[in-house]
């Protein structure tokens, strides 16, 4: 079950802009006041603006490969078809070569994503004004099957760093709403769970940094196995691999986040709640892991999306000497509220006066 129903959209904006930090430029100054009813809406006045921007800059341009059939000679020569050419009595040349074009994947992508925004109906009719006059700009850029997208493979470099926003709006919609319906067309659906998970991580992250400075040290880590004896055994490349979402440090003192988006927060057998036990075993191992010197200064917390179950958990217990606990953070109410349940997690566990 997913929550953009019942989470305010605008709280989406205002996590979107602490994963990405360029939403704070004046650029976007508008959007942040302004109030949505639908995430394809937001994400469409996102995009509005800064493909907008983007086009003041200039469209980014890769090196992509053409073939042509030519007078003069350019790139490498293709002799199958320049053999071909001469069989017809053709005095040209088939020529491969390479140009600079702005017809790659990454504005491919932004054009597809404003073709599917046009025709979604959650999307404000000014919004849609304002898409159409940016898409005079990509006559000579193609579409894209959503479907064929390869997103693992985008990379971001100076030259195309301002895309890093862009893209990820156009994933959020493309790979996160965009579902094929029984005719095998595609139509504007709800925000995923799953993408709005590693939104939801992100965001908990870059809060901590830009308001916690305090922390000595605040990251996403890897954990190392608390291996005794001998560790270049064989089944040690086999032990997965231990990634926190948040790892929060104060001196000696750690705190490890693990953020759950999830359609239900706890399990249910017969009249009986508990956590979802993988969620338990996974932070455990995490905070016992950390503590490999047995010092109880490593805790673990499970921050749960709030949703509209009757019961949530609220609190730590101590598990052999570490503190290990398990809350809610509600995404459904004023934004400055959320900031004051994130703040007092902190200041709590650090023991520190705000």
């Amino acid at each position: 079950m997913t929550k953009d129903k019942s989470i305010f959209i605008k709280n989406i904006y205002y996590m979107l802009s602490y994963a990405f930090q360029v939403l704070k430029q004046s650029t976007y100054d508008e959007i942040a006041a302004e109030d949505f009813d639908k995430a394809e809406d937001l994400f469409a006045a996102i995009l509005a603006k800064g493909i907008a921007r983007q086009l003041k800059q200039g469209l980014f341009r890769t090196y992509v490969t053409k073939n042509e059939t030519l007078s003069v000679m350019r790139g490498k020569l293709n002799m199958p078809g320049t053999i071909r050419n001469q069989i017809q009595r053709k005095q040209k040349l088939d020529c491969e070569f390479d140009e600079l074009s702005v017809n790659n994947r990454y504005n491919q992508i932004l054009k597809t994503t404003i073709h599917y925004l046009l025709r979604a109906d959650g999307v404000d009719s000014d919004r849609k004004f304002a898409l159409k006059k940016l898409l005079v700009f990509f006559d000579e850029i193609d579409l894209l099957d959503p479907s064929l997208i390869q997103w693992g493979q985008l990379l971001y470099e100076r030259n195309n760093k301002n895309y890093e926003l862009l893209l990820n709006i156009c994933y959020f919609i493309l790979a996160g709403m965009l579902q094929t319906t029984e005719k095998g067309e595609y139509k504007m659906m709800s925000f995923s769970d799953d993408h709005m998970a590693r939104l939801y991580e992100k965001f908990i992250l870059e809060f901590y940094r830009e308001h916690h400075t305090y922390l000595s040290e605040i990251k996403a880590a890897q954990i190392k196995w608390d291996i005794i004896g001998d560790e270049s055994a064989p089944l040690i490349r086999f032990l997965p691999v231990m990634q926190t979402d948040i790892m929060l440090r104060l001196n000696k003192k750690i705190l490890i986040i693990d953020a759950k988006y999830y359609g239900k927060t706890l399990q249910q057998q017969y009249d009986k709640y508990t956590l979802h036990s993988a969620n338990v075993y996974q932070i455990l191992s995490y905070v016992k892991n950390q503590d490999s010197q047995r010092t109880g200064d490593v805790g673990g917390l499970l921050l749960y999306a709030k949703t509209d179950e009757p019961i949530t958990p609220d609190g730590f217990v101590n598990i052999g000497g570490n503190m290990i606990g398990a809350k809610t953070l509600d995404l459904n109410v004023n934004f400055k509220i959320i900031a004051d349940q994130l703040n007092k997690i902190a200041y709590s566990f650090f023991q520190i006066e705000p």
